[in-house]
């Protein structure tokens, strides 16, 4: 097995710090009916996977316990965007939980798409809780061979 060592990218990280900044800065203490403060869940932001080869770009986006249509993929002015809502399960009156650490509400994830991406080579699937958005090179970006002649 070898490990493939991926070059430093400091906008990368700083993408990194950025997402999780918001998703704390998101989160507030609410006043709660019984007049103590309570954790509102807020907004969360699913994880994901980009992959690129030489025909084209691969999305993978986690969704646990979502279904096909609680998500939607759309493309506008060259952002492609990922959006849904996970609902939080009614709570039951027979019902005492101890923990609840899985995230709730609303997500939107947003990517510029690189310039040689081709907006009508865009296809979904959902399987699994996995999201795969398949993004297709233009034909008249990618390299070109040409052969000398002698």
């Amino acid at each position: 097995m070898t490990t493939r060592i991926m070059p430093w990218n400091p906008f990368r990280e700083l993408e990194e710090l950025q997402n999780r900044l918001a998703a704390l800065m998101s989160r507030s203490l609410v006043p709660s009916s019984e007049g103590q403060e309570a954790m509102r869940m807020a907004d969360w932001a699913p994880l994901v996977d980009i992959e690129e080869n030489e025909n084209g770009y691969l999305i993978k986006a986690d969704l646990p316990g979502l279904a096909k249509d609680d998500v939607h993929v759309t493309l506008e002015n060259g952002v492609l965007s990922i959006s849904g809502e996970r609902k939080q399960e009614k709570e039951e009156k027979d019902k005492k939980y101890h923990r609840v650490e899985r995230v709730y509400g609303r997500f939107v994830r947003s990517f510029t798409l690189p310039e040689d991406a081709d907006p009508d080579q865009i296809s979904a699937q959902f399987k699994d809780g996995v999201l795969e958005v398949r993004i297709g090179k233009s034909e008249a970006v990618k390299p070109k061979r040409i052969e000398i002649k002698g």
